[in-house]
């Protein structure tokens, strides 16, 4: 197994002449680690003491301790370093000139799970949009995707459904790692900050995060293992409906079902889709938080069989779209999503507003990916002048 050196321990062992002299700002949460788990804010302070000068946290907090969607947390004095900790999903979720008045250069240092709607991706987006505004300089510490950099698949987000889990046109699966990401929003999307990107040694596009011999820390709450992570692309649709997502079991959204359903129906609804790489196992569970909190609930439990041929995003489509056609009791979930006070959350997840009625009226979804394959084969050539692996 090859060795991988995380963009984080690139910096520890060779920091670059632009940080000479510099204060530092440091964007992280507790996921953030080396390879010997431990913390990059420990590491950064032990390698330029008094030059690390504040620290910042994205949705669910520093210690990743908040568990829900718009689920707040304020800022405070870090109780290790005593440097002030920013929150970037509280009163603002773009830092202000008075918190980048504390540092010259942000380091981002955050796992990201390679799906459209993880929202660290926007706070990056975010902070890049006010250094550029301010004159602050963006250093990105890569880390792997945890899904691989290879696959692609989803449609592409139509502007009606911008929202801060999702501002820009890409896939819901996109391929890409948060250094490669950086550098796509500053070349397509117009966020010119001064930018440097810190890569991995040793990643490779195909490897999953089971290929890379790191230790997984959760980086937050529902994303317990790198298996959660394979599945997410798709089970996160589930977040917009009232049908349990696995939140309050001890295997979200790999769990996922509500009391209405019935498993034979579903089942039957699926069979005209391949679903490859995956096995649907029927049970029943409880969930103790969330939706449909200490109520039986019959579902599944999704076991990818085969990663490299498993399609997260279609297989979710399509047990959404059996759902909506075998059970009346079946329902979207309403606004507020993610700080979208007005547009039905489903199509913030979706990313086209146009795409829910089709599932609804039955559309085929081999027809449905055929229409949007144009979009992402573009989307695969634009993003070829960005890869660093």
């Amino acid at each position: 197994m090859a060795i991988i050196s995380l963009g984080l321990e690139r910096l520890l062992q060779d920091p670059p002449p632009s940080l000479q002299g510099k204060r530092l700002g440091l964007l992280c949460n507790q996921a953030s680690t080396d390879r010997r788990l431990r913390h990059a804010r420990d590491l950064v302070h032990g390698r330029f003491g008094p030059r690390l000068c504040c620290l910042f946290s994205p949705q669910h907090g520093f210690f990743a301790e908040k568990q829900d969607n718009m689920i707040e947390s304020g800022h405070m004095t870090d109780p290790v370093t005593g440097l002030p900790l920013f929150s970037l999903y509280g009163e603002v979720r773009k830092p202000t000139p008075a918190m980048l008045e504390h540092c010259d250069v942000l380091l981002v240092d955050l796992v990201d799970v390679g799906t459209r709607v993880y929202t660290f991706l926007y706070t990056l987006a975010y902070c890049m949009e006010a250094a550029a505004e301010q004159g602050k300089q963006v250093v990105v510490l890569d880390r792997p995707n945890p899904v691989g950099g290879l696959a692609l698949e989803g449609n592409l987000l139509q502007p009606s459904c911008r929202s801060f889990v999702g501002l820009y046109p890409i896939p819901m699966r996109h391929g890409l790692t948060m250094g490669e990401l950086a550098l796509m929003l500053k070349g397509e999307y117009g966020l010119d900050c001064d930018l440097e990107v810190i890569p991995m040694a040793g990643w490779r596009r195909e490897m999953l995060f089971a290929d890379t011999g790191l230790p997984w820390v959760f980086p937050s709450p529902n994303m317990p293992t790198p298996q959660t992570a394979l599945v997410y692309p798709g089970q996160v649709i589930w977040e917009g409906t009232n049908i349990s997502e696995g939140r309050g079991t001890t295997l979200p959204f790999e769990l996922f079902g509500a009391p209405f359903w019935r498993h034979d129906e579903m089942l039957a609804e699926l069979a005209a889709t391949p679903l490859p790489g995956c096995y649907l196992r029927p049970l029943v569970f409880e969930p103790v938080a969330g939706k449909w909190a200490g109520k039986p609930c019959v579902g599944y439990q999704l076991h990818v069989t085969d990663p490299v041929s498993f399609l997260p995003f279609r297989t979710t489509l399509a047990l959404l779209q059996a759902t909506a056609r075998r059970h009346q009791e079946f329902a979207l979930k309403s606004p507020p999503y993610e700080y979208e006070y007005e547009k039905t959350p489903i199509h913030l997840i979706l990313g086209d507003e146009g795409l829910w009625p089709r599932l609804q009226a039955g559309e085929p979804l081999l027809e449905l990916e055929a229409g949007w394959q144009v979009e992402l084969d573009d989307f695969a050539r634009r993003r070829q002048d960005y890869l660093l692996y």
